[in-house]
Parts: C-alpha cells; structure tokens; sequence
C-alpha cells in the first residue's frame, strides 16, 4: 500500500476492557486496510495472547507482574519500542493513555511521532474530592496543548473537551466510539427476542467490578425493587467481586444475582435478556449499550455522561434516571419491565457505531497528522538551511 500509515498503539493487557477492545478492533481493520499497526504490550506473559486478534504484537518480557505499576511499565515499554522503531502516529486508546503520552512528549522530544488520544472517558469527575478535582483540572488543560488530536465520541463530548481542556476546535474531532463490526450489528438484529414475562425479568449488565460502574448501588436497587423470580446477571471481572458478593448475601438476592465473570462473548446474555441495566457514575459512550441497542433491548441507564442522550433516547428506547439515585434506579427497575420500547429505532442507533466507517475517519485524521508533521520538519529544515547561510552570518 502506498500510502501505509505505521501506527502505534499502547495496550496494557489483553484482560476484558471497552478500551481495548474498541482499540484491538480499530487496529484490524487498519491492518486487513493495508497499514501497518503494533500493538505495544505492557504486560507480558497474558494467558489471553493466543486468542487475541492476529495482529502485531510487541513485548518486554519481564518475570515479575506489573499489574500493580502497569503506567510506569507502560512507559518504559512504549519508550523501549519508539527509540528503535519509526511510528507516523502513535494512538492513545484511551483517558489512561494520556500519562504515557505525556512521557513519550518529554522522553523523545523532537523525536516523538504525532498522538491522537481517544477520550473514553468523561472529563466531569464529581467523585473527586475538590482538591484532587482542581490538579485533575490542570492536568486537562495541559492535555489540551500537548497532544495533536483529542477525539471525542459524540457533538456533546467534544463540546466537553474543549471546555475542560482549552483545545482549539482543530485539535478535536469527533468520531462516533467504534463498537461493531458489521456482521456482528446484523447477527445482533436478527436476535430472537421473546415477549418479557409477566412473572419474572431477566436484568443484564456487563462492566468491570470496580468503583466507576456503581454496581453496589444496583444491588441494593434490585432488591427494593426485584420481585421473587426476577434476575440479574453481571457479566464482567474486577477486584470487586467479593464485596459484591457479600453484598447480594446480605440483602437476601444471592440466589438471583449471577457474577458471570469474564465472558468471550456477551451476545449470548444479550439473547437471554429482557432488558439491559448501567449503574455508572460516569463513562465517556458505554459500549454495552451500543450492544445493547442493537440487539433490540430496553435499556435503563444513569444518566452518566455527555453522550448518554445521545443513545439512549429516554421513553422510547429505553429510560434515564439520576446518577448514584437508588431509589430512581429502583423505580426504573419497576418501569423498565413493563416498557415496551421501539427496538427498531435502537438497532438504527446501534448502526451509527459501526467500526468500517469510523475506522476510516480515525486513518484521513491520521493522514492529516502525518501530513502536518513531515511539513513543519520540512520548514525547520528549511529556517535552519537558511540562518546557516545567511549573508550577515560570520564566524567568531
């Protein structure tokens, strides 16, 4: 391919993440496009590199974990490969990126190729306290000028970004989150779905068991709310399984809460279920409800970012209460198994989140980046020919 881009992108592990996922899906399409993409692993030895896309992968093998200083290993590995490799653009995949971006900028100097970091998250971080809020702040506006391109998931993220950060609007674009491939948005449509029952619902939620998703709230609002042969089904793995675990004991629905773990595909849960849930308190555009979408599910969901509205259009595919609200998370539960949504207006949301057209913008960004790159090197060149020879020049 003539044209081919050499892209970078920095991934901590293989282990079940949206980041990772989105970016492991955005980088096989580059690939089968021609372009040659290196996926810079920070953890080595993952029990999940055999059954990872087939795509470039680059590592520093190490006998010690470096699960619990994985930024610092990250930075190391990524500095390691970029001395002694060429890049045109290094993608950062998402918000926890950034720091490693920042390192490359101060470690490679002129040396370093142009970032694009993918937002991924929200800016607006209310579960911090105040004084962590106002470094968190600087750290935003500092984004703002080190990094080439900020990418926002949606109109209201970007608007977000360029509050937060103090970019300039040709620094941020703003590319729909890269969620489906095109045969699974079909294979998703064409899901069987079933009438809900009047006895019984079966709530699905997937996310990582950690603080963000809020899953503590969700149990304690499925038991006001559930009735004795409702279920609900957590897909995802984290360090918080076992308080979630005593939590479900304690309130008396552990015997209709299911911890799936990490699942290799959610669509079979996504079948099963009647309706879809997210508890988090903040997220940038939750992919799961992308899945969601296109399988035809009623979603209730906090309403936990900027791009939330922009997907889950509330009463007609599905509804948005407060965020860390349990009693309206609660009612919603109660509402949510009588709704009758319009699963042809959400599977036509869905399809906005295609991976082959977003895809395709994120390599005319990367082009762009290239382009502007090799044209300010070719004008230092140019200014430093120029004062070599300049008429007044003489030597001491």
């Amino acid at each position: 391919m003539k044209d081919a881009l050499k892209i970078v992108i920095p991934i901590h592990s293989l282990d079940p993440g949206g980041v990772e996922r989105v970016a492991l899906g955005l980088a096989g399409h580059w690939q089968r496009a021609g372009h040659q993409v290196t996926i810079v692993l920070g953890r080595p030895g993952c029990d999940r590199l055999a059954s990872a896309p087939p795509l470039d992968y680059w590592q520093i093998p190490s006998r010690l974990s470096t699960a619990s200083w994985e930024t610092p290993w990250m930075v190391y590995c990524l500095y390691s490969y970029l001395i002694e490799h060429r890049a045109d653009v290094l993608f950062l995949p998402g918000n926890t990126y950034a720091v490693v971006g920042a390192a490359m900028k101060l470690l490679l100097g002129d040396h370093e190729p142009p970032m694009a970091l993918k937002v991924s998250n929200t800016f607006h971080r209310p579960d911090m306290p105040a004084l962590l809020r106002q470094g968190y702040g600087i750290w935003l506006r500092a984004q703002g000028r080190l990094f080439e391109r900020l990418v926002g998931l949606s109109e209201p993220m970007a608007r977000e970004i360029r509050q937060a950060t103090g970019a300039t609007s040709s620094r941020i674009d703003v590319i729909a989150n890269p969620i489906l491939p095109r045969s699974r948005l079909r294979a998703l449509g064409k899901l069987d779905r079933r009438a809900p029952s009047i006895w019984g619902t079966r709530y699905l939620t997937a996310g990582r068991l950690v603080p963000q998703k809020n899953h503590a709230m969700l149990l304690r609002a499925f038991a006001r709310a559930a009735r004795p042969s409702d279920t609900l089904t957590i897909a995802g793995e984290g360090p918080g399984r076992s308080a979630l675990e005593q939590l479900a004991a304690e309130s008396g629905i552990a015997d209709r809460v299911r911890l799936a773990g990490h699942v290799a595909s959610i669509d079979p849960l996504l079948e099963q279920a009647d309706a879809f849930v997210l508890s988090s308190d903040y997220e940038g555009l939750p992919g799961v409800v992308v899945e969601a979408l296109a399988a035809g599910l009623p979603v209730l969901s906090t309403d936990c970012c900027a791009s939330m509205r922009c997907l889950v259009e509330d009463g007609r595919t599905g509804l948005l209460v407060p965020r860390d609200d349990e009693a309206a998370f609660a009612e919603g539960l109660a509402r949510i198994r009588e709704f009758r949504g319009d699963a042809q207006r959400a599977r036509t949301i869905a399809a906005r989140y295609e991976v082959a057209d977003a895809a395709d913008r994120y390599i005319d960004m990367m082009m762009t980046l290239r382009r502007e790159r090799e044209s300010r090197r070719r004008h230092d060149r140019e200014l430093s020919t120029w004062a070599r020879h300049a008429p007044w020049r003489r030597s001491l």
